[in-house]
C-alpha cells in the first residue's frame, strides 16, 4: 500500500509540473561582489531569453537565449546567442527544473525565479523578427530566415530585443525592460541597454497596429529619428 501511495504521489507531482505553463516572464535576484544582480527570463511558446543586469544601475552583465522545448521537468534549449560563451551558439543543452506555483528552480543553480506575468495583459506577447522598414517612403522587406537577426521577445509586461548572427556567433546588442499596450500606443520603459547605460530609465512611446498578423511600429527612436518598422511573429 505504501508503494502504491508513493507512486501515486510521484505521478500527481509529475502531472502537476506538466500542467503548469512556463510561458511568461520570471525574475530572480542574486549578488556579484557588492552588487545586486537581477535575472529576468522571458519565455514564449518556442523561444526564450535570459538576461542579467545590475538591479540598481541597470548596467548590463550578459544575455543568452534561443529556442526551447519541454518534456516533463526537463528543458532543452538550442542556443542562438550567448554573450558570455559564444562558442555555445548552435549547441543544445538540457537541464532539470522544479516548478512550484509561481516559483521556478533549476537544478544545481542557487537562484529562485518568481513569476512576473503569464503572458498577459500586453497584446504583443511572443517572439518577433524585424521583417521590414520604411525608407524614403517605401516599405523595404527583410528576409527573416538569414543568420543576421533582430528579435524582440515580449511577455505580458516585459520586452527585450536582441541583435545577433547565428552563423558568425556574433552579438551586436540588446535592451529591455517593461512595456504597455494601451489604446494603440506601445510604450517601453528601458531597464538595461548593452550599448549605453545612460539610456536606462528612459521611456519611449510609439504607435502600433497589428495588420494581417504583423506588428507595425512607428514613432521616434531614442535618438529622435522617425522610424517605421514591421515585425513578424517567429514560427
Amino acid at each position: 500500500m505504501k508503494k502504491i501511495i508513493s507512486l501515486l504521489a510521484l505521478l500527481i507531482g509529475f502531472l502537476t509540473v506538466q500542467s503548469q505553463s512556463l510561458i511568461g516572464a520570471w525574475e530572480a535576484t542574486g549578488t556579484m561582489g557588492e552588487n545586486e544582480i537581477r535575472s529576468v527570463v522571458i519565455l514564449t511558446d518556442k523561444y526564450q531569453v535570459g538576461t542579467f543586469y545590475d538591479a540598481n544601475t541597470g548596467a548590463f552583465k550578459g544575455t543568452n537565449g534561443g529556442s526551447w522545448s519541454r518534456e516533463g521537468n526537463i528543458i532543452s534549449e538550442t542556443i542562438e546567442f550567448d554573450t558570455e560563451n559564444p562558442e555555445r551558439v548552435g549547441s543544445t543543452t538540457s537541464f532539470e527544473i522544479e516548478l512550484s506555483g509561481d516559483e521556478l528552480r533549476i537544478k544545481d543553480v542557487p537562484l529562485v525565479w518568481k513569476r512576473i506575468d503569464d503572458g498577459n495583459p500586453g497584446n504583443l506577447a511572443g517572439a518577433w523578427l524585424i521583417s521590414g522598414r520604411m525608407r524614403d517612403g517605401e516599405l523595404q522587406k527583410r528576409d527573416t530566415n538569414r543568420p543576421r537577426k533582430t528579435m524582440k521577445i515580449l511577455s505580458g509586461t516585459r520586452f527585450q530585443w536582441i541583435a545577433y548572427n547565428t552563423e558568425t556567433k556574433e552579438f551586436m546588442g540588446t535592451g529591455g525592460g517593461t512595456y504597455t499596450t494601451i489604446n494603440g500606443k506601445y510604450a517601453e520603459n528601458i531597464e538595461f541597454f548593452s550599448r549605453d547605460d545612460t539610456r536606462v530609465g528612459a521611456s519611449l512611446e510609439f504607435e502600433y497596429e497589428l495588420k494581417d498578423g504583423d506588428w507595425h511600429h512607428s514613432g521616434l527612436s531614442s535618438k529622435g529619428a522617425p522610424i517605421y518598422e514591421v515585425w513578424s511573429l517567429r514560427q
